[in-house]
């Protein structure tokens, strides 16, 4: 039981703040995908409920049952996969895909080939397929600005500066100053915000093999690359041992349940999850898990109350949704192009795994990140056939 020796209100601050950056930095990503699905507020508020209460189930649980800050959250990626590839797919659709995806990944959970897997898709083209789909909402920040110069160029400003002088805390305080620039130009409407819960809405799923193979599969990659390996990474530097398919298991089995409601993806935390894994949460790693259960709960009341975070944003100015989103995904996008360039054998076919997916392509139905990864596959192979001929 925790005791009031074992209390930790650092830890308590930590998790707090984990989650306070996380939907700060991402939820406009996840409101962009719900626009794409079609979702009206009331489904995307339906949306953020599911993904608050499984947030808040396997926070809670995990970190109770491992004693270790398990910190999960929705994969941003994956949002901003849902938001450039569900255009022209139906709401029943995209929920079908969710459920692909939470099922391919209980599969992998389940069996134990979370590793296995993991190490079967390069990270030059996992991270070429991931650049080329944030591209575009990078690039949107800039189109954004020429609509709204002071609001996204004072946003931009606050970036950079935050970047230098607070980087853990950046889009924390773009956030602040994109609220407080909107606000003094009169270019909200609060008048119709009220403070209500949300209410869970099922979708009955469809299924069409070009969404599951173009989209489900993307996600699915995505996911695991971007979301679930660094956050092992992360508990594994922080001295947390937990072993990684019965956490993987666990959030695609509550995606899985919570799908038709709009939960698309339920992972591992990364870089949110390093605020209550290290020594800022408490000195004594055995209380960290405190920051776990505090993150659980705080995902829990921002779920319920997600009726009032859709309108809330809502009333802002769609450049400032735009700006944010973006914004939040500039280290994303530089990261991976780092990582998608760094090794020289990979360097072309990371650069057609690039281009293929930020191009839109779309084949038989089937989204550009998936024909991405197959482009870059065979380049691979190709470029690796031909080298071997020549040294014979």
């Amino acid at each position: 039981m925790l005791t009031f020796q074992r209390f930790s209100m650092s830890a308590v601050v930590a998790g707090f703040v984990a989650v306070l950056v996380g939907f700060a930095s991402s939820v406009a990503i996840v409101l962009q995908a719900a626009n794409a699905a079609g979702a009206d507020d009331a489904i995307t508020a339906s949306w953020l409920l599911a993904l608050g209460i499984g947030m808040a189930v396997s926070c809670i649980g995990l970190s109770w049952y491992y004693k270790a800050p398990i910190i999960t959250a929705w994969s941003t990626p994956g949002a901003a996969l849902l938001a450039t590839s569900l255009q022209g797919l139906s709401l029943n659709q995209a929920i079908g895909v969710f459920i692909f995806a939470a099922a391919l990944g209980l599969l992998i959970g389940i069996s134990g080939w979370f590793d296995k897997l993991s190490r079967l898709l390069p990270l030059p083209l996992a991270s070429a397929m991931l650049a080329g789909i944030l591209l575009q909402f990078g690039l949107d920040v800039f189109t954004a600005l020429q609509q709204q110069q002071l609001l996204v160029g004072l946003m931009l400003l606050s970036y950079l500066l935050a970047k230098g002088l607070a980087p853990r805390y950046t889009i924390l305080w773009v956030l602040v100053v994109g609220v407080m620039v909107a606000l003094l130009q009169g270019d909200t409407d609060l008048s119709t915000i009220q403070f209500s819960m949300a209410t869970p809405i099922f979708i009955q799923p469809e299924w069409s093999l070009s969404a599951l193979l173009g989209v489900g599969l993307p996600l699915l990659l995505v996911t695991m690359a971007s979301q679930n390996i660094p956050g092992i990474a992360v508990l594994r530097t922080s001295g947390f041992n937990t072993p990684a398919s019965p956490l993987i298991t666990t959030t695609s089995f509550l995606t899985l349940i919570l799908a038709p409601f709009g939960a698309f993806s339920l992972n591992l935390a990364a870089i949110t999850a390093a605020i209550c894994t290290g020594e800022e949460a408490d000195p004594e790693p055995a209380k960290r898990y405190i920051a776990g259960i505090a993150a659980g709960i705080c995902y829990l009341m921002a779920g319920l109350f997600s009726a009032t975070i859709v309108a809330l944003f809502a009333a802002f100015p769609s450049e400032f949704i735009t700006a944010l989103a973006g914004l939040a995904l500039f280290s994303t996008i530089a990261v991976n192009l780092a990582n998608a360039t760094a090794n020289e054998h990979y360097r072309e076919a990371a650069v057609v795994t690039l281009l293929v997916t930020a191009s839109g392509l779309q084949l038989f139905g089937i989204s550009s990140a998936f024909w991405g990864i197959i482009g870059g596959g065979l380049t691979v192979l190709l470029i690796n056939k031909t080298r071997a001929k020549t040294k014979c």
